[in-house]
């Protein structure tokens, strides 16, 4: 599949290839390329992120995906409360909030703008000792400089840096998974692993995948 970056997305042939719109005729060039435009002079107006400014919290630790590409943006990031729960959240800049949440009785959440996108799963427990592995989350979709969230590395217990050309609008993934010490994360289609990082500062260790599966 062919890259295209959240640059591709401020041309209109770059967006026209997103969309895999048919622009055969000249009467359908005209309504996309006005489609286009008037989208391009409303998200001209949209707010940045900026510099997330996260606070030091005892016994919390933190964990960032970021892209370099005239700065570091942040594309995602994990979140291990004191109290021992997981949050996996996205930046936005258009006020959505999409996170996954994994509580310690086991219940995995995914949300969207409040409301629930999946109905909960029931994971193994966070209490006692945690065995194989277990997979959180496989987001997809990024535009991190579009985004703006600017990712201070002093905030973050890790980053997983990344250079431009792996995340996309409709290119890449990141997967997250939990799993005992010395043990591999759980299988997952990719055909292509650009990085992949282990965090071992708490158990169950931390595993971040960045990749693509076609």
């Amino acid at each position: 599949m062919q890259f295209i970056s959240e640059d591709d997305l401020q041309t209109f042939e770059g967006w026209a290839r997103y969309q895999c719109l048919d622009l055969s005729s000249q009467e359908e060039l005209e309504t996309w390329r006005g489609v286009f435009d008037e989208m391009r002079q409303r998200s001209s107006g949209s707010p940045k992120v900026g510099l997330m400014k996260l606070k030091p919290t005892p016994g919390e630790y933190r964990y960032a995906v970021a892209v370099r590409d005239a700065g570091l943006w942040l594309a995602l990031w994990i979140r291990r409360s004191p109290k021992g729960e997981f949050f996996i959240l996205k930046p936005s800049a258009d006020g959505s909030d999409v996170h996954a949440s994994y509580h310690l009785d086991g219940t995995l959440h995914l949300k969207s703008d409040g409301g629930k996108a999946l109905r909960p799963q029931k994971r193994q427990p966070l209490i006692g000792a945690f065995r194989g592995a277990e997979t959180l989350i496989s987001f997809a979709g990024y535009g991190p400089k579009g985004v703006g969230a600017i990712c201070d590395p002093t905030s973050f217990s890790g980053v997983v840096e990344i250079p431009p050309g792996i995340l996309g609008p409709r290119n890449g993934q990141i997967t997250v998974d939990l799993v005992e010490p010395n043990c591999e994360p759980a299988s997952f289609p990719w055909t292509q692993i650009a990085c992949r990082k282990v965090f071992h500062d708490i158990v169950p260790w931390v595993v971040v995948t960045v990749g693509s599966c076609g």
